[in-house]
């Protein structure tokens, strides 16, 4: 491959949509140029996740509204610093009395000139916040994507049907789609929604997917909901409190860790063992 403009990902990419019209049929040129060697494995993966926007959604790789890092409005400028410092997030949500009511978002940029001043670090942050440009979460990424240029932002807040926060969406999440995660030294490490702890024996995030349980051998069904914090929210009938103990399809279910809203952390043990531990606390 020479290294001319028309050898860039970008040409072929174009030169593929040119020439056809149909999803079936770019799928399969892509995979023949990677047989034919004129495009390489990781440009293959980019390619083809391309063509996977029309599928997704942005409910299906935001960041929920309980994992929202976010200030209340009327938060002095100094707090939200410190808040963006510890998160390593450059733009944080601000809010009126509750997530549900996204008012601004807040640039760290924004914030430099203000910190410099001691007079303005009780400032509350809503003098300086900017406005949010909110989303529906079942908009097409690839629509998305399409704003966030044409609009040169970065960041959006998902509403869900009823006009209420249900989550978070940037350009990084979007550019993660086709090239894999995006890591910077202010990532914290990600925590694994399934941990092995040892022989049956697991701990779960609440954002644990159903279908995945199933290659534990833990079967659960629900029309309702995708995440064993819902199916066990759903279950019970509210979000339970840590402590509070579930059986399921022979494995019994441990809420170590929970607020209000979410359940956190889940251990996982076969019913047996878990009636056992009950037994022993008691």
């Amino acid at each position: 491959m020479d290294g001319g403009p028309d050898s860039s990902i970008w040409s072929r990419l174009g030169r593929l949509f040119a020439r056809r019209d149909d999803e079936e049929s770019l799928e399969k040129a892509i995979l023949e140029a990677r047989a034919d060697g004129a495009v390489a494995a990781e440009e293959e993966s980019m390619l083809l996740s391309i063509l996977r926007f029309d599928d997704l959604q942005v409910q299906d790789i935001m960041t929920p509204r309980t994992d929202i890092d976010c200030a209340p409005a009327d938060t002095p400028l100094l707090e939200v610093a410190q808040l963006i410092v510890d998160s390593g997030h450059s733009r944080i949500p601000a809010y009126s009395e509750t997530r549900d009511n996204i008012v601004g978002i807040v640039h760290a940029k924004d914030l430099l000139r203000c910190l410099i001043d001691p007079a303005h670090h009780d400032t509350p942050v809503n003098t300086l916040m900017r406005e949010p440009f909110f989303v529906p979460e079942t908009k097409g990424i690839r629509d998305l994507l399409q704003e966030f240029r044409a609009r040169k932002l970065h960041i959006a807040i998902a509403l869900d049907e009823y006009g209420g926060t249900s989550g978070l969406i940037t350009i990084e999440d979007v550019l993660e789609e086709i090239v894999g995660d995006i890591e910077d030294e202010h990532d914290a490490p990600r925590e694994e929604d399934i941990r092995v702890l040892g022989e049956n024996h697991f701990e779960l995030t609440g954002r644990a997917l159903l279908e995945d349980l199933d290659e534990l051998g833990i079967h659960l069904e629900s029309d309702e909901v995708d995440t064993i914090g819902g199916y066990l929210s759903l279950m019970a009938g509210h979000v339970p409190a840590a402590g509070e103990l579930f059986t399921f399809a022979g494995w019994t279910f441990t809420v170590e860790e929970a607020d209000v809203k979410f359940i956190r952390r889940i251990s996982v043990r076969p019913e047996a063992e878990g009636d056992a531990l009950t037994a022993q606390a008691s």
